[in-house]
């Protein structure tokens, strides 16, 4: 007959054939053993924590590269300015209000052109996506336009418009209409369509469809856009400003150009990586603000 009793959460069996059996209760496991049951801590996936300052990093560190080079002589002044002498023309033009005029010139057609391009851009994106008709009448050509680089139409804007403000303006609209439609349009027809049944179900009227569903849906996209649009704005106002310009950042580069004026030229170039960087910054800033309820892995 036989007989089993347990002592100290382990239990002894002893069977009829003489045989004892130790069995060690899995209550029992010691806090610290690690065996195929136990916990396993969780890893963390995604980029991690967020670094302080970490996009200046690079901008610092190229910067860093670039003082030491010229300090030490490794760069040549005649092919690359040091960052001293561009300093000193950077005040020198200042002094003179050069660089005064010419910013406040670029800028205004900068925003200009940007403001008619975003308007242009999401007007179209809204009647493509919410009507397939008017997909068949807008989507084509502005395919047809992605296809073709807007300063490639730069010789046929000056045979319309002449070399005049009207030209530098519709290129930059040009070039900013076309991010702002693709990325706008996209985030439309990537809508879920039960946040559409949602709102036919409470009879919602096309107006309050558009504000409450259409737009807030086609945001994350609209701003993805906005950053590219801002930075073809600035690449295609250096560009316009180059041809028969008597005024703006591009023209004092030009003018630069022809005397060899190498701190001039990285004067302007600096101020065009400050602007584009400072309103990347800026539509960077308003993404997390209006986002501010996306869990993404950015956050």
């Amino acid at each position: 007959m036989a007989t089993t009793w347990d002592a100290d959460e382990a239990k002894l069996s002893l069977t009829s054939g003489g045989r004892v059996a130790h069995r060690v209760s899995r209550t029992a496991r010691p806090a610290g053993s690690t065996g195929s049951a136990g916990p396993r801590a969780r890893r963390r996936l995604g980029p991690g924590p967020a670094i302080p300052f970490g996009l200046q990093i690079g901008p610092a560190l190229l910067v860093l590269t670039w003082v030491v080079g010229s300090a030490l002589g490794w760069i040549d002044p005649r092919i690359l300015s040091a960052p001293w002498t561009v300093i000193e023309a950077f005040a020198r033009l200042i002094e003179q209000g050069r660089l005064q005029d010419n910013f406040v010139t670029s800028a205004t057609r900068a925003l200009l052109g940007l403001s008619i391009g975003l308007l242009i851009g999401t007007l179209l994106a809204v009647v493509a996506g919410l009507s397939r008709i008017g997909e068949a009448l807008i989507d084509g050509p502005v395919q047809i336009k992605r296809a073709i680089p807007t300063l490639a139409l730069i010789p046929l804007l000056i045979l319309w418009f002449g070399i005049g403000e009207g030209m530098k303006v519709t290129t930059i609209v040009l070039a900013v209409i076309v991010p702002i439609y693709i990325h706008t349009h996209n985030a439309l027809r990537s809508i879920d369509s039960r946040y559409v049944e949602l709102a036919e179900t409470l009879r919602m009227s096309e107006k309050d469809f558009i504000l409450q569903v259409v737009l807030p849906g086609a945001l994350p996209g609209f701003l993805l856009g906005l950053r590219f649009a801002v930075t073809l704005c600035w690449v295609s106002l250096v560009v316009v400003e180059q041809i028969n310009a008597t005024s703006g950042l591009g023209y004092m580069i030009d003018l630069a150009r022809n005397y060899g004026q190498t701190d001039v030229i990285l004067v302007g170039l600096v101020v065009y990586v400050l602007l584009g960087l400072i309103s990347d910054g800026l539509v960077r800033l308003l993404e997390r603000r209006v986002l501010s309820w996306r869990r993404t892995l950015a956050n």
